[in-house]
Formats: C-alpha cells, structure tokens, sequence
C-alpha cells in the first residue's frame, strides 16, 4: 500500500525490474484491467506498477478527495514513494485524465514517454466551447443507473465497452465478469463522484503542458469515449503527439485486441 497526503491507503501492483511503466485504470475497474499488458512487459524486462484509484477496487474508500486533483496527487505519492524515474504513463479512459493532470500538476521530471488509451482528456461533456462533446443528461443517466442498481448497470455497460453489442462480435463472458467483479469491488460513493470528475473536467491546460513523446491510442468505434470529441482533439494539443486509430477498435481494446496493443505500446516504449 500507498500512503497518500490524506492518509488514503492506495492498493498498488509492483512487478518485474527495468525501466518502469506505470499503468492508471479506467471507471469502475482497478489495477487487475492492466494485467495482461503488465504481464507482457515484465517479461520482457520491464518494471510494470499499476494502482487502484481511491474508491476503487482494493484502495481504501474516501468520502473526501474523490477528484481528479487528488487522484493525481495520490499518483504523485506513488511514484515518489516507489522512486521512480524515467517512467512511462499509461492511462485508460479516466485513467487517461489522471496522468494528464498528474502531468499538468507535477510536471515530467520523472516521466519519458506517456501513453493515452481510450482516454477522456480534453474534456468529455458538450458546453458552448466544446460542442462535440456528450450532453449532460448522458452522464446524468450513468449516474442514476450507478445510483438506482449499480450491479446491473456494470453487467449492462460491459456490452458497448467492449463493443459486444456489435453484429458478429465475439463475446467472452469471463470479461464482462471480470469487468463486473472489478466494478463491485468499488465503493459506490466514490464511483459517484469520479462521474463528474472523468466527465466535466477540462484538461486542455494539461495536454498543452506535456512535454514527452506520447503515443494516443483510440478505436474508431469507442462508444464509451467517442473518438472525434477525445483523441482527434487531445492529438492536436500535445506538441509531440502520436495518433494510432483502431479500426473498429472498442473501448476496451486494450482486453479485446490485446496483442496488437501490447506490440504497439512495447514499440513506442522502445523507440
């Protein structure tokens, strides 16, 4: 465990030796949704740490600091706490907003290279300045399913996440139960409060302010995250950026379509 400013304890995964890539999750999920990715660099002579967001799978659950600030700050603890340096950021979904506000907070000094899959930066919710973003009332309705049955809705959700309400999918039900097992090991009230975190914060400053390489990963076909309100932005924002589309890729690509990924994130790690 990480001991965060606060005195939150963060659930962390710590694997292999080398160079270290650090993996951040996507909402409702934890560390375990890296394990596949994490497996395959630390076996090839990396060292992989991934982390359960406050509030989320084994991490202590807060009523307080359940925002995007903070979970930046807890990110920074632990990787101060485990002295790591030359890193590479990977960051799923939310996870993607949280490395970029860690880096918009606390700079580069240790990081190399960063990675942005599926992620929600620069900014998720349709306003006058942003109208290719969603509409409230979506993430009104997330909130309220979360609310109303959060055990169904995880069950639901899995469906567009991996895009297996597509004709011709192939569906693997132990993914969506590991999908909805992760969900469940949340605490419903900091789940609550990440929606309007991964929804309505603006990281356009952030994105502005990373400095590395990074490489911005993206399917085509996300349902969760749409491609041209996220990633076609976000590219066009970080001075040296590198847009990779997934054709028909999901939200989940990083589960569905894991090798390919896991060859594309080991090359741009390398290059």
């Amino acid at each position: 465990m990480s001991t965060s400013r606060d005195g939150t304890r963060i659930f962390y995964k710590d694997w292999g030796t080398g160079r270290p890539v650090v993996f951040s999750h996507g909402w409702p999920l934890t560390a375990d949704a890296w394990d596949g990715p994490m497996a395959f660099l630390a076996a090839r002579g990396y060292r992989v740490v991934a982390h359960d967001r406050r509030s989320h799978g084994r991490s202590d659950q807060t009523w307080d600091g359940n925002d995007m600030d903070t979970y930046a700050d807890d990110l920074a603890t632990l990787i101060d706490t485990l002295d790591l340096r030359d890193a590479v950021l990977v960051g799923h979904s939310t996870g993607g907003g949280e490395v970029t506000r860690y880096l918009g907070r606390h700079g580069t000094g240790r990081v190399a290279r960063t990675v942005l899959v599926g992620a929600v930066p620069p900014l998720m919710l349709k306003t006058e300045a942003n109208p290719d973003g969603l509409p409230l009332d979506v993430f009104d309705g997330i909130r309220k399913a979360t609310f109303d049955n959060r055990a169904q809705f995880f069950k639901d959700l899995t469906l567009p996440f991996y895009g297996f309400n597509r004709p011709g999918a192939a569906v693997s039900e132990g993914l969506r139960e590991s999908f909805w097992l992760q969900g469940m090991m949340g605490g419903i009230v900091g789940q609550l409060a990440c929606i309007r975190q991964f929804s309505e914060t603006d990281f356009t400053e952030d994105l502005k302010a990373i400095d590395v390489p990074t490489l911005i990963i993206h399917g085509d076909d996300d349902q969760i995250v749409p491609i041209g309100a996220s990633a076609m932005k976000s590219a066009t924002l970080v001075r040296d950026a590198t847009l990779k589309v997934y054709s028909g890729g999901s939200h989940g690509l990083a589960q569905t379509q894991q090798d390919a990924f896991n060859a594309d994130l080991l090359a741009f790690i390398e290059a």
